[in-house]
């Protein structure tokens, strides 16, 4: 099982640990984010050094095998100088550091598989670290909608709350109540007042009808002309 493996399957037990001590969502979504961030940073601390190892196998390995080439140029001069013994102890000397470096070279092949696998294993879990993020940010959000929601259902579904909303409707009805007759006195009283002021000034009109017809008898009566008394007899 890869590194990668074992971590989300740590992760998984952890969050499904809070789950069941039915943490604080938003603090539990938090805490698994935080971890798996924490495992990310082992995770490249642990590629780090794999590739640092790896660097320093290859130049071990660049190292035996320059000194082989070494002792071979030895051997090559003291077979010159006619010198066999010394030239067959050079040729095992080389043949030493040949061996060390082709066992260095298959130890750098497995190192970069190991650097290759915790390569993908970084990538792999930045990308879930990427996703946990995301999702923790909408579940977050629907958990608070939810808990609002919820909130809001419990008040208006509440014994106390609807009370309330029908004292307040109560209240309403006293308030449109009051206003209608407040109109209908108001209408009244103005009819009434109205009602007054027409009679009064009917009567003033009748006053004045009269006061003219009056001057006119008057003027008439003036104008008429007078017949010529009778002497007395």
């Amino acid at each position: 099982m890869g590194l990668i493996d074992r971590i989300m399957r740590v992760i998984r037990a952890n969050l499904n640990s809070l789950i069941a001590d039915a943490e604080d969502p938003e603090k539990l979504l938090e805490e698994t984010v935080l971890e798996m961030q924490e495992n990310l940073v082992q995770l490249r601390q642990a590629v780090a050094q794999a590739i640092a190892t790896q660097k320093r196998t290859e130049r071990q390995m660049a190292h035996a095998e320059s000194t082989a080439q070494e002792w071979y140029r030895r051997a090559q001069l003291a077979l010159q100088q006619g010198n066999e013994p010394l030239a067959r102890e050079a040729l095992t000397k080389r043949h030493a550091y040949q061996d060390t470096a082709e066992a260095l070279a298959t130890q750098i092949e497995q190192q970069s598989g190991i650097v290759t696998r915790l390569k993908k294993d970084m990538r792999t879990l930045e990308q879930k670290i990427s996703e946990a993020r995301t999702k923790k940010d909408m579940y977050i959000a629907r958990a608070r909608s939810a808990e609002a929601s919820y909130k809001l259902r419990e008040m208006l579904g509440g014994t106390a709350s609807v009370d309330n909303i029908k004292a307040f409707e109560r209240m309403e009805e006293k308030v449109l109540q009051l206003e209608a007759q407040t109109e209908a006195i108001s209408t009244t009283s103005t009819d009434d007042l109205q009602k007054k002021f027409a009679a009064l000034e009917q009567g003033n009109d009748v006053d004045a009808e009269l006061a003219a017809m009056k001057s006119q008898l008057s003027i008439e009566s003036e104008n008429r002309p007078q017949l010529p008394k009778t002497p007395d007899l």
